[in-house]
């Protein structure tokens, strides 16, 4: 997160990189039976790293091999950002749930932050949905109505109001609302 000045204002803005993305195919509704136009990202080799399709409506005015750059958004306007939160690792029920864990006393020696009784006598098996250890964190996350501060096109940058999901460098979807 960084900080944007304006007047006596203090904005919290999260800032996001816009690589070079060129369109690597278009679909129509003639060949494939639908609108689309296919993104790639970080070409390397003449080839993309990563690739994106992005249906859309209405008339077409790309070229294979044209660049998308950050000139196409404006400040003030709205977007959802979608992304992977960060990892946590493999983490118990006390962090990832929120349990409080058993006593400490009472014969509770190194079972303090421990799950407890996973079932009952009947049925004899633990019952789906069961909250247990696991993995937590990295999902796919999406955070609507987010607004863009600033955009830099010279240095290809979006200072988006508010906080985005994910760790430093990772992959982001931004789109319009």
């Amino acid at each position: 997160m960084s900080q944007v000045f304006q007047g006596d204002k203090v904005i919290p803005v999260s800032l996001v990189e816009i690589p070079a993305l060129s369109i690597t195919q278009i679909k129509t509704e003639d060949q494939d039976g639908y609108q689309a136009v296919q993104i790639g990202v970080g070409a390397e080799k003449g080839r993309p790293k990563i690739k994106r399709e992005v249906r859309l409506e209405g008339e077409l005015s790309w070229k294979i091999g044209d660049q998308i750059k950050a000139d196409i958004f404006e400040p003030g306007d709205r977007v959802k950002v979608t992304g992977y939160s960060k990892g946590k690792g493999f983490q118990g029920v006390v962090k990832r749930w929120g349990f409080s864990g058993r006593n400490a006393s009472h014969g509770g020696k190194g079972q303090v932050r421990t799950l407890g009784s996973v079932g009952s006598r009947f049925p004899q098996r633990v019952i789906k949905g069961r909250k247990m250890p696991g993995q937590m964190g990295y999902q796919k996350t999406t955070v609507r109505n987010l607004e863009i501060v600033e955009v830099d096109v010279e240095n290809s940058l979006l200072a988006i109001k508010g906080a985005i999901p994910g760790p430093k460098h990772s992959l982001l979807i931004i789109q319009e609302l």
